[in-house]
């Protein structure tokens, strides 16, 4: 984080200056280059934020969650913690897709009402998911440990396929595609930038397929561990979540998804901070970078 606040600072500070010193600046000239390349630097920023948020934020969810339920001693305290939790998971995928849109040529500007959508999507769908598994350990931790573990190797999986080539050592881009299985297990993630219609279908087909199952185990063995009130409570926020953040889904990528995708643009981006490789082949940002 501190090295790319760095390069932010450096890189907007530099735009700032040269912009005032210069009032005549088309979009080739030294000030708007390097104002793009802030941007790009604002974007990875963000991009490890979500990494902190899925790695840090939602494991520690679900563990307030499971006790939650389990316990029946309950305060105003674990209610706000909660809510802040799932606030602060999708607020993340928002700030990030709002850097990425900047980021990238050909995309239309993020404003509100397409904000909105986006983060209730977000919000409803990874809200949904997160109490179904939270349910799956009540009935056994590890089941729902094997579960996570088996939709891991399911997103790494995928990210394999995808022949990610995001970072310049073979090492670091299978830890970037481990990250980004922990990602998939809890929210969508487009890692390559392609049209995601098919993918995006499968994916909350499956959680809808998977949640849906869980409630009906739960219907089936009437656990003694949560109290039935408690269930039905649950099971009404789960559809209700999921039935709305798929119905803000389809509203958003009907209305305000971009539909033209990105060109080669006439110099490559620097890939984890390396400036010094001006001989490399020219790859538009798009290719080589994270697109929800």
């Amino acid at each position: 984080f501190f090295y790319r606040y760095w390069f932010a600072l450096k890189y907007g500070c530099q735009a700032a200056f040269k912009q005032n010193s210069s009032r005549d600046a088309s979009e080739t000239s030294p000030p708007n280059f390097i104002q793009k390349q802030a941007v790009d630097v604002v974007t990875d920023i963000n991009m490890l934020r979500i990494f902190k948020t899925f790695l840090e934020t939602a494991p520690q969810l679900f563990v307030q969650i499971y006790i939650f339920m389990e316990h029946d001693k309950n305060n105003f305290c674990q209610y706000a913690a909660i809510i802040m939790s799932f606030c602060g998971i999708s607020i993340s995928t928002v700030d990030y897709q709002i850097s990425l849109r900047k980021s990238l040529p050909d995309k239309d500007e993020f404003r509100v009402l397409p904000k909105l959508v986006y983060l209730f999507y977000k919000l409803l769908t990874i809200t949904s998911w997160i109490l179904s598994i939270s349910l799956i350990a009540l009935l056994s931790v590890r089941s729902s440990v094997i579960l996570l573990i088996f939709l891991w190797i399911c997103g790494f999986t995928w990210t394999l396929k995808q022949h990610t080539t995001f970072c310049t050592s073979k090492k670091m881009e299978y830890l970037y595609r481990t990250v980004v299985g922990v990602i998939l297990i809890f929210t969508f993630f487009n890692i390559k930038g392609r049209k995601t219609k098919l993918f995006i279908s499968i994916y909350y087909a499956t959680h809808t397929v998977v949640t849906l199952g869980i409630l009906f185990v739960y219907m089936f063995w009437k656990p003694s561990i949560i109290e039935e009130i408690h269930f039905i409570i649950v099971s009404i926020l789960t559809i209700l979540s999921l039935v709305s953040g798929i119905i803000f889904l389809v509203v958003y990528y009907r209305c305000f998804h971009p539909t033209a995708y990105c060109r080669p643009q006439a110099c490559s981006d620097e890939v984890d901070g390396e400036t010094g490789q001006k001989d490399r082949v020219e790859i538009g940002r798009f290719q080589n970078f994270i697109m929800q």
